[in-house]
């Protein structure tokens, strides 16, 4: 019995506990949802939700002015490269960022990111939850999504989501191909790698600097 129950733990078959929170970190019912949300203790993941404001998004932006698509694009790359750099050169090394394009209230927005070490995650969650970003409060947590292939919506990737932005599984919005080029590749070219055991030992130092110099809030 207890193998089965580990079998089918957070799919569909599961009657007790939320396959969407298991898979996206996130579920349409929110505290109102009928099955549970096991909210991880650890994570290499975290989220940042809603944190994301796309001009563009009548959602959020509600009888805004829209602007072009290359200006909504270069509004994008620099949100992307501004949280990217900060979070992975105050709290450590970055595997994946990924930014949810979706109108549901509780994906639109959503910014997941996947450290290299469930350490440095617990690190982010604690200070950014103390952060501002362009005026907004950040509100941070743990994520239980590790597999961003499953969290995502596969008929939206072909092009062929019939459920629009309103899809419960996370349509992901890409940033341009220098920017993803020149992110993902700054470790190599600074040497910023470390050890498990360097990152373990750093912690002390780490919280120490930040103490020192603090960045403002913005």
């Amino acid at each position: 019995m207890a193998e089965y129950l580990a079998s089918i733990f957070g799919t569909e078959k599961d009657k007790v506990n939320c396959s969407f929170y298991f898979k996206i970190g996130a579920c349409r019912h929110g505290d109102r949802c009928s099955r549970l949300h096991n909210k991880p203790t650890f994570s290499q993941t975290i989220l940042l939700q809603n944190m994301y404001q796309n001009p563009n998004n009548q959602t959020q932006n509600p009888g805004g002015a829209t602007i072009s698509v290359e200006a909504e694009m270069e509004h994008y790359n620099h949100f992307f490269e501004d949280v990217f750099i900060e979070c992975e050169d105050r709290y450590g090394p970055i595997e994946e960022m990924n930014v949810c394009d979706n109108l549901g209230d509780h994906l639109v927005g959503n910014v997941y990111i996947k450290f290299r070490y469930e350490e440095d995650a617990e690190s982010a969650v604690q200070n950014l939850n103390n952060r501002w970003y362009h005026g907004q409060p950040i509100h941070a947590e743990l994520s239980p999504v590790t597999d961003f292939r499953e969290a995502c919506c596969r008929q939206y990737e072909m092009g062929e989501c019939t459920r629009g932005g309103f899809c419960n599984f996370m349509h992901l919005k890409p940033i341009s191909r220098e920017l993803k080029r020149f992110l993902y590749g700054r470790r190599s070219r600074s040497g910023h790698r470390r050890s498990r055991s360097t990152s373990e030992g750093k912690s002390h130092s780490k919280s120490k600097s930040r103490s020192r110099s603090p960045r403002r809030r913005r």
